[in-house]
């Protein structure tokens, strides 16, 4: 005799009665299907195992080969007058590149998000070139264009102005490279705006300037200090853009990722780790305030992205 179901019986019941499908929920006994992911423990060690193979043991290979020095001899090191140039040189061009990105960065995101022209999404695509771009490509691209001999430079050595060759070259190479991380920070922030609060403050008699201050400066303010940070990070620690047109003049025009290299190429490889060493605890240094910043955009904007 064949047994019926229950799932059987109230499925013949539901056809009787006008044709229509009762779905019923599998009996509790029954296994549910697998999974396509593994589950969080696997999942999660996988990824330590992946960060720490990956991240952490390079790094931790860089302090374990500066402790080869003595605490005076590190010191020696970090802070004798030729690093102490180049620390110069880096940090000081760095913060006035992401400050010029701060400024016009902010201005490309404000045209690429309230005005529509032809050739706009050109324009858009061009921002992210940067990021595509090799940087040695872009190195060499600045130094033939600001160049004694260059389109651009051939005019300015008569005036007596010098960009190739100097400090002022590495500001305009860290400037290059940085925009994309301004523009793409502050885009997203500006598109989610909400005008109708420029609307009511314009219909108060607010001027233009003092809607910008009082009310879209406030809720961008976040995400603008964001691609601050990360265009002055990215800055630090460029190498292939900024060589072919800082002239690398020690007490100069060098940077200290160039040092580093002349370190190794003269087998100081101790020396080379403890100065990338400062570089890795500023650039740390410079994560956690972006992370601080990313937060704190997060909060004002109600707990979004």
């Amino acid at each position: 005799m064949t047994q019926v179901s229950a799932a059987d019986t109230l499925e013949a019941a539901a056809l009787a009665h006008g044709g229509l499908r009762v779905v019923v929920p599998p009996p509790p006994g029954r296994r549910r299907g697998r999974r396509v992911l593994p589950g969080f423990n696997l999942t999660l060690g996988v990824t330590l195992f992946y960060l720490g193979l990956l991240v952490l043991l390079p790094l931790s290979a860089l302090f374990i080969k500066s402790f080869a020095l003595t605490w005076p001899q590190f010191v020696a090191a970090v802070s004798s007058p030729r690093v102490l140039a180049a620390y110069r040189v880096t940090f000081g061009s760095s913060l006035i590149a992401a400050l010029i990105n701060l400024v016009f960065g902010l201005l490309v995101a404000w045209v690429l998000v309230r005005y529509r022209f032809p050739g706009k999404r050109i324009l858009d695509a061009l921002v992210d070139l940067p990021f595509a771009l090799p940087t040695a490509v872009a190195g060499i691209s600045l130094a033939a264009l600001l160049g004694p001999n260059g389109w651009i430079g051939q005019h300015l050595a008569p005036l007596g102005i010098k960009l190739a060759y100097t400090p002022a070259g590495i500001v305009v190479a860290l400037t290059f490279i940085g925009l994309p991380f301004v523009v793409r920070t502050v885009q997203p922030v500006l598109e989610d705006a909400e005008k109708e609060l420029e609307e009511a403050a314009a219909s108060l008699g607010a001027t233009p300037f003092q809607i910008f201050r009082k009310v879209i400066l406030p809720s961008i303010a976040p995400a603008l200090l964001t691609g601050f940070a990360m265009a002055f990070a990215r800055a630090v620690g460029e190498y292939g853009s900024v060589v072919f047109i800082a002239g690398n003049m020690p007490m100069v025009s060098e940077i200290t990722p160039l040092l580093i290299l002349v370190k190794l190429e003269q087998f100081d490889y101790a020396g080379a780790a403890a100065v990338a060493s400062v570089l890795l605890v500023a650039s740390f240094l410079l994560l956690l305030a972006i992370n601080g910043l990313q937060f704190w955009q997060r909060r004002l904007h109600g707990g979004r992205p």
